[in-house]
């Protein structure tokens, strides 16, 4: 049967001796089809090899069960094990994840935007790229819920789902008085991005708080050979930082790097050094890092809850969530003599 191209609903429909419409009850998720129906026609599809179309079925029931995932940048220790993440918890509830990247100009995101509800997505989460008021208008033209993961935007049309980077920087900065340092250096991410601005932000105020201004910053753009370089500019000076916070994991990584294996200095005798995120190799005892843990599982688990909520229950209005993340102390910064 078929003509050696692909199976119809209507062979099956014949080889089941049922109505093509049963077919259809049976192949979509909730509708009302008795047991014996249903035994013949998955019997029947077997046999010939058939899949239901799920893209054609998408046009009837106005639900494709697809997720557009937005990005714009991999940091390659945090984003990949997300998206795993955000992937396996997304199929668990019956969706599949469709991935864009982008680059990082406004344009180029509005063009990708527009590629993404092309595809008829149930909703849309966007990872890494910063999106502007008008992008959200145009999603909530096109009926398609939004969430944002692990950055903020002060537009409260938006669902956000990220870490409290103010307060987890603030901790920091705590940290880092307490334990005596006074010529205190930061590394920035990107510039543009909520996270690098919330995580200077907190730490500032943390550091202000307690009467010390920041003594150097440079910017790594999150990036591990940008961090290098910028760590290469700070410790160019002859009174160097006696600490430095780098806004996430990979380039506090590369910071150590230069400082013990370029510039012969102990970590963290002659420098403390704190990162931001907690991935996997900030254990490890070659970097032994010190570090703010994002609650991963967490962040995903609330970033599908809010989004298929919202997908299932149009009426439902925006959340924004923050969630705190503990100071994780490890060998790469002095302590505090009062623990």
């Amino acid at each position: 049967m078929g003509g050696g191209g692909r199976v119809t609903s209507i062979e099956v429909a014949k080889r089941a001796g049922v109505s093509q419409s049963a077919v259809s009850r049976v192949f979509t998720p909730g509708a009302s089809v008795s047991e014996k129906t249903a035994e013949k026609v998955k019997k029947a599809a077997e046999e010939l090899g058939y899949r239901p179309n799920a893209l054609a079925r998408s046009l009837i029931t106005g639900r494709s069960h697809m997720i557009g995932l937005l990005v714009s940048y991999l940091e390659k220790h945090f984003y990949p094990d997300i998206l795993e993440k955000l992937s396996n918890a997304l199929q668990v509830r019956g969706y599949h994840v469709l991935i864009f990247m982008a680059d990082r100009t406004a344009r180029n995101l509005e063009k990708v935007l527009d590629d993404i509800i092309d595809y008829q997505v149930d909703g849309i989460i966007i990872a890494s790229a910063a999106i502007s008021s008008t992008l959200a208008t145009r999603c909530d033209k096109a009926g398609v819920p939004l969430v944002l993961f692990d950055h903020n935007h002060d537009d409260e049309r938006f669902s956000v789902i990220t870490s409290d980077n103010v307060a987890g920087a603030r901790k920091v900065a705590d940290f880092l008085v307490r334990a005596g340092h006074q010529r205190i250096g930061y590394i920035a991410g990107l510039e543009k991005t909520s996270t690098q601005r919330d995580r200077e932000l907190g730490f500032r105020s943390g550091l202000n708080a307690a009467g010390v201004e920041l003594y150097a910053r440079e910017s790594g753009q999150f990036d591990y050979e940008d961090a290098r370089e910028a760590a290469r500019r700070m410790f160019a000076k002859e009174d160097r930082p006696d600490a430095v916070f780098a806004a996430n994991d990979s380039m506090a990584f590369a910071v150590m790097d230069v400082l013990r294996l370029e510039l012969g200095l102990s970590v963290p005798d002659d420098v403390s050094v704190i990162g931001f995120d907690d991935v996997g190799p900030a254990s490890w005892p070659s970097f032994d890092l010190t570090t703010v843990r994002q609650h991963t599982d967490l962040l995903v688990s609330e970033t599908v809850e809010t989004l298929t909520a919202q997908i299932e229950h149009r009426a439902m209005g925006p959340r924004r969530i923050a969630i705190d993340g503990p100071l994780v102390v490890r060998g790469s910064s002095r302590r505090p003599k009062d623990g």
